[in-house]
């Protein structure tokens, strides 16, 4: 009896586990902004991919020039490396239009090197004349009394014509340049009785011109202008018949072209009589 009252019971506890909410971990949420970020990256690539060659030349532009200021900081994103200022500063108007005047200038330099380049343009690089103004580059395809870019007294280009001014077209596409396309004839009256003139001339080949340029990757949306202006503006005025003065110009402006004034901005008076 004395060893039963010594022993000890022994008790069993169970504890059960509780099904609350408890915490899961975040893990899954790791990867799913993972997988969300690489179809993003996909795409984005899709739609560069189907993009134009003028959308893909701005984006490659952006992302190697942010900021758009690499003339003036030099290539280097590096310290003590390239032509890097210590801070930024504001350019001025006079500053903005010489960094284009090099870039047109440059431009020239490299339409000038591809038309050397081309053996089958060594004929007409004579005629192709590029001139920088105030306005921006021209680009003068001028004539010869034989036709060296149109056929005379058409407006359809010749071969030679054509291959110049898509070799335009491409590097033209390059820049973010509006362009302006003008069309001239010399003097000599237009002999045709259905009253197709200088001025339809000057207006077709400028046209023709438009054509292949946007045909050969120029943006529909840097054409400023197309203008004829038949026998007005002659390039040799003192000889007005001199196959010199038909030509066509292809300018590449040196900014935006300006708007034209609304008609209620213009002080127009009239004076009836009485």
């Amino acid at each position: 009896m004395a060893n039963k009252d010594r022993e000890i019971p022994v008790r069993i506890i169970i504890r059960k586990k509780g099904h609350g909410s408890g915490h899961h971990g975040g893990a899954w949420k790791v990867a799913f902004a993972d997988f969300m970020t690489a179809m993003f990256a996909l795409f984005l690539v899709l739609w560069l991919i189907s993009q134009s060659s003028d959308v893909k030349s701005a984006i490659a532009g952006y992302f190697q020039d942010p900021l758009g200021r690499a003339d003036e900081f030099g290539s280097s994103i590096l310290p003590g490396e390239g032509a890097q200022a210590s801070t930024p500063r504001v350019l001025r108007n006079i500053d903005v239009l010489d960094l284009r005047r090099d870039r047109l200038q440059k431009l020239a330099g490299d339409i000038e090197q591809k038309i050397e380049d081309a053996p089958e343009l060594e004929s007409v690089k004579d005629q192709v004349q590029l001139t920088l103004t105030d306005e921006g580059l021209n680009i003068e395809l001028i004539e010869d009394p034989n036709g060296v870019f149109f056929e005379t007294g058409s407006g359809n280009p010749s071969a030679r014509g054509r291959a110049v001014i898509s070799l335009l077209g491409g590097e033209l596409a390059k820049m973010p340049n509006q362009v302006r396309v003008d069309g001239y004839t010399d003097a000599r009256p237009y002999a045709d009785s259905s009253g197709y003139s200088n001025w339809e001339l000057s207006s077709d080949r400028a046209n023709a011109a438009r054509r292949i340029l946007v045909q050969h990757g120029l943006s529909m949306n840097k054409i400023a202008e197309v203008r004829g202006h038949a026998d007005h503006d002659l390039r040799l005025p003192k000889d007005p018949f001199a196959a010199g003065n038909r030509r066509v110009t292809i300018t590449v402006l040196i900014g935006p072209r300006p708007s034209l004034p609304s008609p209620d901005s213009i002080g127009v008076h009239r004076t009836e009589s009485t």
